[in-house]
């Protein structure tokens, strides 16, 4: 299985590719819109500005290679920004388009609470999933962001998360698997989520 972690100057690669190696997949970074052609599966991870990301995304030429990859149902991972990314539109630092796979929006989390929002927190489980196999309901995993994802669709969300609002932390639907949170960053139970994520389409 070809895995492509996908490097467009928005992540911290190197815990990322730490952590799936971990669990046994072989990783190659790239930011060449060939190699992620010819990826049997890719990751996008993530940290920063939505906006930034669309067009350092578009200026690699990798979109168009993101979407197919989605479409042909190839296994997608998405990390922090690589969930966001999935959805229509975000309003951080004006209105900007996403990639549209999945319909809803991002937006601010609420000014109620300390944004952003920064440290470990809990996932509450909104449907049964083997990606969860092994993880208790409630289980903490780390979190680094101020934006939240706001899907239309309920099916699509896996967990939720409580922050002053119960937003959405994670969500599975179909080949696409995406987290708000940084399973490089949350220990054990991070590791069993991407262990679990390798089960999955090593089969």
């Amino acid at each position: 299985m070809n895995l492509v972690l996908i490097d467009y100057g928005m992540g911290n690669l190197r815990s990322v590719s730490k952590a799936l190696e971990r669990v046994g997949f072989r990783v190659k970074i790239t930011s060449e819109a060939e190699e992620v052609k010819k990826a049997d599966a890719i990751v996008l991870p993530g940290v920063g500005a939505f906006r930034d990301a669309m067009e350092n995304l578009r200026r690699l030429g990798l979109l168009k290679e993101i979407l197919r990859h989605v479409e042909k149902g190839k296994p997608y991972l998405g990390i922090c920004l690589g969930l966001q990314l999935l959805f229509e539109k975000s309003y951080e630092f004006g209105e900007s388009e996403g990639l549209g796979v999945l319909e809803g929006e991002v937006m601010l989390l609420p000014t109620t609470v300390k944004v952003p929002h920064i440290g470990w927190n809990q996932l509450w489980k909104n449907k049964p999933s083997d990606l969860l196999e092994g993880l208790r309901d409630g289980e903490y995993f780390y979190f680094v962001h101020s934006y939240h994802v706001v899907p239309k669709r309920e099916d699509v969300i896996l967990t939720k998360t409580d922050y002053g609002i119960d937003f959405v932390s994670s969500v599975e639907y179909q080949n696409i698997f995406a987290v708000q949170f940084h399973p490089e960053k949350s220990q054990k139970a991070g590791l069993r989520l991407l262990e679990n994520y390798r089960r999955r389409i090593y089969g």
